[in-house]
């Protein structure tokens, strides 16, 4: 298979590309990104030599045409994905994730080609703290963001240019990644990160939120199971059962890298923060028979932090940015 991987540099993407060139040694791969402050072309550095990177935009419509004509199928990562920064500036989203797709869309319409889009939990809005209902693929949208908005609108067009012109697709809606290789301006590696700086961990309000977790192999591993024999037409959520608060993430973090329980502040909650995510996979694992290879979350969490302390020179400048952005946003 000729592959086409847009924003293959970013932390799910290059995670995709590493996971792909292990298991499918026999795709050729071109990786599309834009290469802003998100993306980290050292990611790839593993397998430089056996893809082809291309430096653009996925909102350039005749890069985007000429590649999507030299491959066989799209997947789809690229996208702005920082709701603070989306509450900060929210154009670069619109830009990037509504305009970005509908470029990719009129492509794959032209060439025929097969087509997944990534898209996330988050268009679904959120769900109250102890109700046991949980997001399925019949959820509305509900979008609570600037980000979120623009990754529900990317959905829409995707099943739209499904319906309207045939074109070959399936979209998948995944609950919270981590693992390596994450922007350390994300919950995790932010916390992680700081805690190896000596630097106390910081908690949005009082870390009720929950969020559904899942390692990042694991969900690529879904998407390629997805591209591979997934129904053009069918929208699948990705899940590994892995509901925990942000106050429980931070004590587990605290606990696994050594720090006492009560080593972190508190910090101004974000506005409009979601209360809960919950993903059902069940049309996933019943369909096409995906399981997590991380059945908990903790050993998928120890392997992470290990990543990050072997790895500083990954994550350091890129750490200093971030908090100068979380200084000026007071957060």
């Amino acid at each position: 298979m000729r592959l086409l991987v847009t924003g293959g540099a970013g932390f799910i993407g290059a995670n995709f590309v590493l996971r792909v060139r292990e298991t499918r040694p026999d795709w050729q791969v071109t990786v599309l990104d834009a290469v802003t402050y998100a993306a980290n072309l050292s990611s790839l550095d593993p397998v430089i030599d056996d893809i082809h990177l291309v430096k653009g935009s996925v909102a350039d419509a005749d890069l985007v045409d000429d590649l999507v004509g030299r491959h066989d199928a799209v997947v789809h990562f690229a996208a702005d994905s920082h709701n603070d920064n989306s509450l900060d500036d929210p154009w670069p989203f619109v830009e990037t994730n509504v305009v970005g797709t509908y470029r990719l869309l009129e492509a794959v319409r032209r060439h025929g080609t097969r087509l997944h889009h990534v898209s996330t939990d988050e268009v679904y809005g959120d769900l109250e703290l102890g109700d046991p209902q949980r997001f399925t693929e019949q959820t509305p949208v509900n979008p609570s963001s600037p980000y979120s908005a623009t990754k529900a609108s990317s959905d829409l067009l995707v099943r739209a240019w499904g319906r309207s012109f045939g074109i070959e697709a399936t979209i998948s809606n995944c609950s919270n990644n981590y693992g390596p290789r994450q922007h350390v301006e994300k919950f995790i590696p932010r916390q992680v990160t700081g805690v190896l700086e000596g630097i106390r961990p910081k908690l949005y309000g009082a870390g009720a939120n929950v969020r559904d977790w899942i390692h990042v192999d694991d969900h690529n591993d879904a998407v390629v199971m997805i591209l591979e024999r997934g129904t053009p037409g069918e929208t699948y959520l990705i899940g590994a059962d892995g509901e925990m608060s942000n106050r429980e993430v931070v004590a587990m973090i605290l606990e696994l890298m050594g720090k006492p329980a009560d080593w972190f502040d508190h910090v101004p909650d974000r506005p409009g923060h979601d209360l809960r995510y919950a993903i059902d996979s069940t049309k996933l694992r019943a369909e096409l028979g995906w399981e997590p290879r991380y059945t908990t979350f903790r050993d998928g969490l120890a392997a992470t932090i290990e990543w990050y302390r072997a790895n500083p020179e990954w994550w350091r400048t890129a750490r200093v940015t971030s908090e100068t952005t979380y200084a000026r946003l007071g957060r």
